[in-house]
């Protein structure tokens, strides 16, 4: 039989007689050698040991019927001598058989010892062990030949291991240790674990080790830690390049966005404005696209962060949908947002972010519907707002929906996917997962889709409903226009507001409505009138006695691209004008009669109304000189250096241009060719040459240079996560980011100087 075979059948013979819980430790190395002699069980006693206390017990009886005898017969003394030498005679004879069982105990669990401590030597040995015996102070009592053979010395005992040429590494837990030996196969990696146990021979502490080859597992452990290094160096590489590359970008984008700021502030025809609307939307789609990336890039690198300010909701969709319209416009659809009457005022969340999910969102929906259109709904539920975008697109199928949120995933025909990189669902889904969110889709195909977008939000206040119901209570309204999501969400906003719409959709249906209307002897108070039924509405109903006889303002509905003599020829009879997609203030202007003129919007993010009647205008509260501040100018973009000084220089202040960090400080020093130049103000790019910019600002706030303390600004493309904190921490007033719009860069230039001057 070989010797495996051997092994296994002992084991199975050693498990069947004493399956103990220490004995089985033992086995896997954890155990101590007391372990293994308290796990042998007690002998059974013998035959003989039976017998014997069988005698025993008879004696004892015996001696007890004689007592009674005699006592019974008057023998008291006899009885009493026999019975008293009976019982003592049972009780040594019982006593007797306790320290032979002790002896045979003692040699049973000896042997079985001895026996176990063979069987678990072998496994070790075959299993490649080591194990060793040594005294406190280290020198070697026992060891099996496994120790031997890979240190080349057969006679180990007495010796120390360190002698042998081991060398013991602590690792984290306590008497654990790898060992570094070299033995026939090259340098070996064994795992040490030490035990102080009783030596059960000799009763002497002793220190009890067992160790097991862990080479590839160790050498495993470092390539993962390699590959993991690898990766982060990786990573951060690609945070470089996309840093770099988004502050290349952004700096001609932020040029391109300025010169066409101060291009639509000159007097241009209508055919040159609709050109430059769509050079300046093209402008913010690519900076949403740097964005996308950034973020993407952010979150893939654990560093995502977000924002949360209090901010008002409600604004934020308007401008998200006003952004949109001319696209889906374009493509002969609609776009209508509602808010619902519960969703308060102002909100605490991060309004940048929700935004950018809203821009990729809605623009993936107007990208794939071409009939109907798309709709907003929002709501609050609980402590998160929810968004369901509808749109009447083609739907998706259920493998299509199963992957829509994958990076670099897109759907559509081969022309739809080449106009996006398929980044935009995929982080807006991080970026509400992160937020504690989700984004979710519910599609059907030939039916459209609904994405729902939820993100937690924080109420300071909850509204009135009866305070927003009061806000168009008792208006009455007729609206002609084609059915759709901008007439759907006209309905739901006056009715949410208190006022009540009634719809129709075609000439027919007017007719049933004014109808009803005159039976019940319900007076209007508004028509409004889509200019795509305008004509329809001015052959066939204007003449009919309800409307000819109502006194109701009359409101001509257009898209802001139907602007034109042609639309202005066919408003002749309207009091005044509303632009779709709606901003619900706009609106409420318009039906309380407080509004009479035509809202001018912006193509990208502008609305503001236009009044035939302005009101007066109240005096700024701002004193005046704010307009007059000397600014140091640091640029090197010539480009970018004569947008932001024309902005500055149309506002009413001095500029003077650097076009580097060595002139930067010369300035400074009042060394400039143009002559002195007492600056109040430094505005610095912050990737220029000839220094390191966080060193540079912090040096110039730190009047290291001679110069007096001087507020900086910092305009800069660089998007990385917790930069402008990092700036502001050295010195910097204010960070805003390329391109600056030029309202918030006069807004901060002036917050700057009324906090300088206080």
């Amino acid at each position: 039989m070989s010797e495996p075979v051997k092994l296994q059948s002992r084991l199975q013979a050693e498990f069947a007689e004493a399956p103990s819980r220490s004995a089985r430790g033992r086995l896997d190395g954890e155990a101590t050698l007391e372990d293994v002699a308290s796990a042998t069980p007690a002998p059974a006693s013998d035959n003989y040991a039976t017998i014997r206390n069988v005698i025993a017990a008879i004696g004892l009886l015996c001696a007890a019927l004689v007592l009674i005898t005699g006592i019974a017969s008057g023998f008291y003394v006899a009885a009493a001598g026999l019975g008293l030498a009976g019982i003592a005679g049972a009780v040594f004879l019982f006593l007797s058989r306790q320290p032979a069982a002790g002896i045979e105990t003692v040699h049973d669990r000896g042997w079985e010892r001895s026996e176990t401590s063979e069987i678990l030597s072998a496994i070790h040995d075959v299993l490649g062990d080591i194990i060793v015996t040594r005294t406190l102070d280290g020198r070697i009592l026992r060891a099996n030949a496994i120790l031997g053979e890979l240190t080349g010395v057969a006679d180990v005992e007495g010796r120390k291991l360190e002698a042998l040429g081991l060398s013991f590494r602590s690792q984290a837990s306590a008497h654990r240790y790898d060992v570094d030996m070299q033995g026939p196969a090259g340098m070996r990696i064994y795992s040490w674990h030490d035990v102080t146990v009783r030596d059960p021979a000799s009763g002497e502490l002793v220190v009890q080790s067992i160790a097991r080859d862990v080479t590839e597992e160790r050498r495993a452990e470092v390539e993962r830690e390699k590959a993991r290094q690898r990766a982060e160096a990786a990573s951060d590489a690609k945070s470089r390049l996309l840093a770099t590359v988004s502050h290349e970008i952004r700096t001609p984008l932020s040029g391109i966005l300025g010169m066409s700021h101060l291009l639509g502030q000159t007097r241009l025809t209508a055919e040159q404005k609709n050109y430059l609307a769509g050079m300046r939307q093209s402008g913010h789609a690519l900076v949403q696209l740097v964005d996308d990336l950034l973020d993407f890039s952010s979150i893939e690198a654990g560093r995502f962060q977000l924002r949360p300010s209090e901010e008002p909701v409600r604004p934020m969709l308007e401008s998200v949908v006003e952004m949109l319209s001319p696209r889906a416009h374009e493509k002969g659809i609609e776009i209508g947002s509602f808010v619902s009457a519960d969703v308060p005022g102002l909100l605490l969340y991060d309004a940048s972010r929700l935004r950018q999910v809203l821009y990729n969102v809605v623009g993936n929906a107007v990208k794939f519907t071409h009939r109907g259109g798309v709709l907003l709904e929002t709501a609050l539920d609980g402590d998160a707002i929810l968004i369901r975008v509808t749109d009447t697109g083609p739907g998706m199928r259920p493998d299509e929906q199963a992957r829509i949120f994958e990076e670099f995933e897109q759907t559509g025909s081969a022309a739809q996917r080449s106009g996006g990189t398929g980044l935009g669902l995929a982080i807006s889904a991080r970026i509400l997962s992160e937020a504690g969110g989700a984004l979710t889709l519910e599609s059907t195909p030939g039916r459209g889709s609904i994405f729902t977008i939820r993100m937690p939000v924080e109420a300071r206040s909850r509204p009135s409903r009866g305070a927003r119901k009061s806000v168009l209570h008792g208006s009455l309204v007729f609206l002609l226009a084609p059915a759709g999501p901008a007439s759907a969400a006209l309905v739901h906003t006056i009715g949410a507001l208190g006022g009540a719409c009634h719809l129709a959709t075609s000439v027919e249906e007017a007719k049933d409505v004014a109808r009803r209307l005159a039976e019940r002897g319900e007076s209007l108070t508004d028509i409004i009138v889509d200019n795509r039924l305008a004509g329809a509405f001015r052959r066939e109903l204007v003449d009919m006695a309800y409307f000819r006889e109502s006194a109701a303002r009359r409101i001509y509905l257009v898209n802001p691209e139907d602007r034109g003599s042609r639309a202005i020829g066919k408003a002749e009879g309207y009091d005044s004008w509303l632009i779709r997609p709606l901003r619900e203030r706009s609106l409420v202007e318009v039906l309380r009669g407080r509004m009479k003129g035509i809202e001018v919007r912006d193509a990208i993010n502008d609305n503001r109304p236009i009044l035939k009647d302005p009101p007066p205008v109240a005096p700024d509260p701002r004193p005046a000189a704010f307009s007059g501040i000397r600014i140091l100018l640091a640029e090197d973009d010539p480009v970018n250096a004569m947008l932001v000084r024309s902005v500055l220089e149309r506002a009413g202040h001095t500029v003077r241009h650097v076009p580097d960090y060595p002139a930067l400080v010369s300035a400074l020093g009042g060394a400039t060719d143009a002559g002195p130049f007492a600056p109040d103000l430094i505005v610095t790019d912050l990737g220029m040459p000839g220094g390191e910019a966080q060193e540079m600002i912090a040096r110039i706030v730190r009047c290291d240079y001679g110069n007096a303390r001087l507020p900086v600004m910092v305009l800069t493309a660089d998007n990385r996560t917790g930069l402008a904190e990092e700036l502001l921490a050295i010195g910097a007033d204010a960070v805003l980011a390329k391109p600056a719009d030029p309202a918030r860069l006069l807004g901060e230039i002036a917050r700057i100087a009324r906090r300088a001057r206080a």
